[in-house]
């Protein structure tokens, strides 16, 4: 990372970003070996929201007897509205652009009060059912409610938990349990529901890049999408209607290759590859299946090694490449 990060320096020397004598600064500054504590306070600071609200709902699970249910409802929403009180009085507002609070911390409090608010719509349907018998309008409205949120306040981790409840309200957990637990695969039609939200939320993120409408919420939106129809997708080929899938998955790893370019997202790049790479291993797979022909069956045992260490070789050259086009305006 060091060395990457001298080289590019060199390069806005060169181009004249940067004078010699700031470069020798630079490197002077470096030389001293001080770091910076902010990434390890902020990532305490996200363990901490995590730690406090699960407290806040085990609290509720082990005491939901002797505690009693308004002193628990009306707990919870104090402390919500203690957060989004302070949070309030210090945001600059709704804006199309990207904001953010001279104090990180805040970013922490509206999180904690956007889990605290999710907490007090659950357990009031939980309790008292305000909604019915539809324990899912619980998830809509939670989706709604940090929508708001996220959008107000200009919070990312706050849209994933939206866009999350919003999966769940169809009925979809993407979870590494639930995919190991073979959930989305044992049911056809949650791909089903998958795939439409996929559709949605990329429909969203076009409207907002034509919009101009908090541009930086894309990587998130892209994220899920990219997830969801990718999951959704190898599902399908797993199905009886498999050859269905294979121009949706096509059409989706095309779609998020362009835009993994678009944005410079190495992550996104990669699991668009890891997709691509299993659909295309599953569709192989199915060729092999339907021609049944035991020599040929036998060569691609043999050929199997050699293919897998070619694909890593491959798939290794691809991000390389891939990192270097991303840096390629500063050089």
């Amino acid at each position: 990372m060091e060395k990457q990060s001298e080289i590019l320096t060199e390069q806005l020397v060169s181009k004249g970003f940067v004078t010699p004598e700031q470069h020798n600064e630079i490197k002077k500054y470096g030389q001293l070996g001080f770091f910076s504590l902010n990434s390890e306070l902020l990532f305490f600071l996200y363990i901490s929201v995590l730690l406090f609200t699960s407290g806040v709902g085990i609290l509720i699970y082990k005491n939901i007897d002797s505690i009693g249910h308004i002193a628990i409802l009306v707990v919870n929403f104090i402390l919500m509205l203690g957060c989004f009180f302070f949070s309030f009085k210090k945001a600059k507002g709704f804006s199309k652009e990207e904001v953010a609070f001279e104090n990180p911390v805040y970013d922490y409090l509206v999180l904690a009060g956007s889990i605290l608010g999710c907490i007090f719509i659950g357990y009031l349907q939980y309790q008292y059912t305000i909604f019915g018998k539809d324990f899912g309008l619980v998830s809509l409205f939670s989706a709604a409610f940090c929508f708001v949120i996220a959008y107000y306040f200009d919070n990312k981790s706050v849209l994933s938990i939206a866009i999350t409840a919003l999966a769940t309200f169809i009925g979809i957990t993407i979870t590494p349990k639930t995919v190991l637990a073979n959930e989305v695969y044992s049911n056809p039609q949650l791909s089903y529901y998958g795939l439409a939200l996929g559709a949605l939320l990329i429909l969203i993120m076009e409207y907002t890049i034509r919009e101009k409408a908090k541009e930086h919420f894309h990587i998130v939106y892209a994220t899920f999408a990219l997830n969801l129809i990718g999951i959704c997708s190898v599902a399908g080929l797993l199905a009886d209607y498999w050859y269905v899938f294979i121009f949706l998955m096509a059409l989706a790893i095309y779609y998020f290759y362009k835009v993994s370019h678009q944005i410079a997202s190495t992550f996104l790049f990669v699991f668009t590859l890891f997709y691509g790479y299993v659909g295309i291993n599953i569709y192989l797979g199915r060729l092999i299946v339907f021609m049944e022909t035991s020599s040929i069956i036998e060569l691609i045992i043999y050929l199997l090694p050699f293919y897998v260490i070619g694909s890593i070789f491959l798939f290794i050259k691809l991000i390389q490449k891939f990192n270097k086009e991303k840096h390629a305006g500063i050089q």
